[in-house]
């Protein structure tokens, strides 16, 4: 390999390990075509004297681009850029003997998005930086769950989840987030989805009438709808769900639910206003309806005072509070909450065991641990730290490399951005085009209930360090440029300015027609 090849920026002072800095640098270079298929890579001693890095380092980083297919490695023969992979043809059809006599019912199912980005993609995505989680602690924890407590644990059938994370939960509820919540009063489910799931099959029976953010989040308004609700938008501005235009809903029908983010909407990041969440805690015991509260990330508020929930509030008991663990953790630990009144939780539990009884008491075990010993916590704080530092990067980068081309507000809190771009650029075309240069961010149509075209997209900062943020503001600029030369009109940069601050006159999406905030995408993780 020519030494320019290995032109490679490895920075210890890096957020991200220097093997996972190596691997990526190596996979932009697979990418790009500048290592081809069958090139062999240097051997893991030269490459390290090379970047004056440890060994250790160079094969853990091979050993990364092995698991994802990049790579190949042949005993005592090197270690080559892997082939691409033929595409397989399609199976044959099934056969009509497997095919079901009888009829399916007519249930309009969404669907299922699976899509995997391409290895070495930058994610703009608001979730958890995993690489960041406590595995060493947690492994540990799980150790002891399994071992000393082993089996009591694997033979836990408690639906409403372990003891010892309910306390523990209902610790933190009191403390962190205002609630009066004992263990009874927390369900732990696998996902915050399962949770809404059980609260719209507890709450909602067909023909229902629920209000919901008219841009808000995917899942959340399927689960409605799979309960039979019909769904009555609600639009969304800078001061959260318009309740006004709530109560002019509630003049015309009843409302059996109203399904929102008050703390950091999905997907705008704008907080909800102390009046109008007094003023809806007043509707929902006026008018009897049930307020679910998703609270999916409240831990990670940077400016100002923590906002309570509303479940704190007067309107208690017309309250089911839903939170996870899966911003604080990983989602992929499959713990989240549900905290309701009695007569709620009772109807909660039994549903839950009857469709997973068993749940997950190992894991709920571990994380426990994690509370008792103060490391979740310790946790939380480094993140919320390093989030802040993520945030600001972020707004920095979009502003150096993007300019005029954007304007948005530096949100409060949350894991994410909500970006409002210049109306001469096709937005769609800009997110495909952003693959190709190696970067996915979502732009707002899926969030929109009625999927229109937005001139927004939602930037999460949370999945990635301060370096790769900025390349990946860089990305999106290149693929920018793309779309402008495609459709011959660069466009031209507006004199506005990149960055509002609190105080300043914030983004109202509302208040665009093109834009209602009442609705919102899917996003598996929150």
């Amino acid at each position: 390999m020519r030494r320019w090849e290995l032109t490679i920026e490895i920075d210890p002072a890096r957020e991200q390990p220097l093997f996972l800095q190596l691997a990526a640098a190596i996979t932009d270079g697979i990418r790009c075509g500048r290592l081809k298929p069958g090139e062999a890579l240097p051997g893991s001693r030269e490459l390290a004297d090379f970047l004056d890095i440890n060994r250790n380092t160079v094969v853990a980083a091979y050993g990364e681009l092995t698991a994802e297919g990049l790579v190949t490695s042949r005993i005592g023969g090197g270690t080559f850029v892997a082939q691409p992979q033929p595409v397989a043809p399609p199976g044959p059809r099934a056969l009509a003997s497997v095919t079901p006599t009888y009829p399916l019912p007519p249930v309009a199912l969404p669907p299922l998005s699976r899509t995997i980005p391409a290895p070495g993609t930058l994610q703009l995505r608001g979730s958890p930086d995993v690489r960041l989680l406590p595995a060493r602690e947690l492994a540990r924890a799980f150790r002891r769950a399994i071992g000393i407590q082993g089996r009591n644990v694997l033979t836990c059938t408690d639906p409403r989840g372990h003891v010892r994370l309910r306390t523990q939960l209902a610790a933190m509820l009191q403390s962190t987030r205002g609630l009066q919540a004992t263990a009874d009063d927390v369900l732990i489910t696998r996902s915050i989805e399962q949770g809404l799931d059980l609260v719209a099959r507890t709450l909602i029976a067909p023909g229902d009438a629920v209000a919901i953010e008219a841009l808000g989040y995917p899942p959340a308004r399927r689960v409605m709808e799979l309960a039979g609700a019909h769904l009555l938008p609600v639009p969304v501005d800078q001061d959260g769900l318009d309740v006004d235009a709530l109560e002019t809903t509630l003049k015309r029908e009843p409302v059996r639910a109203v399904l929102l983010t008050p703390h950091h909407q999905f997907p705008t990041t704008v907080v909800m206003s102390p009046a109008r969440r007094a003023r809806l805690a007043t509707l929902a015991l006026q008018h009897r309806f049930a307020i679910v509260e998703d609270d999916y990330d409240h831990e990670f508020h940077y400016d100002g005072k923590p906002v309570l929930p509303i479940a704190a509030g007067v309107a208690r008991a017309n309250v089911v509070y839903v939170g996870s663990l899966a911003n604080i953790l990983a989602p992929g630990l499959c713990t989240a909450f549900v905290s309701a009144p009695p007569t709620v939780m009772e109807r909660l539990v039994a549903l839950r065991g009857t469709s997973d009884a068993q749940g997950d008491a190992a894991v709920e075990c571990a994380v426990a641990e994690l509370f008792e010993d103060g490391e979740c916590l310790r946790h939380v704080r480094r993140m919320r730290r390093l989030y802040r530092i993520r945030r600001d990067a972020l707004t920095t980068a979009l502003v150096r490399h993007l300019g005029g081309a954007v304007d948005f507000r530096v949100p409060e809190g949350g894991l994410a951005l909500w970006v409002r771009v210049d109306d001469g650029i096709d937005i769609e075309a800009w997110s495909q085009t952003a693959l190709q240069e190696g970067v996915s961010f979502s732009p707002a149509r899926p969030f929109d209930f009625l999927d229109r075209g937005q001139p927004f997209m939602r930037l999460g900062f949370s999945y990635h360090d301060p370096a790769e943020l900025d390349d990946a503001a860089r990305r999106m600029s290149r693929a920018l440029a793309r779309v402008r030369t495609a459709r011959s009109s660069p466009g031209t940069a507006t004199a506005r300015s990149a960055v509002r601050r609190e105080g300043m006159e914030r983004i109202d999406a509302g208040a665009t027609p093109s834009l209602p905030l009442a609705r919102q995408s899917p996003h598996r993780v929150r």
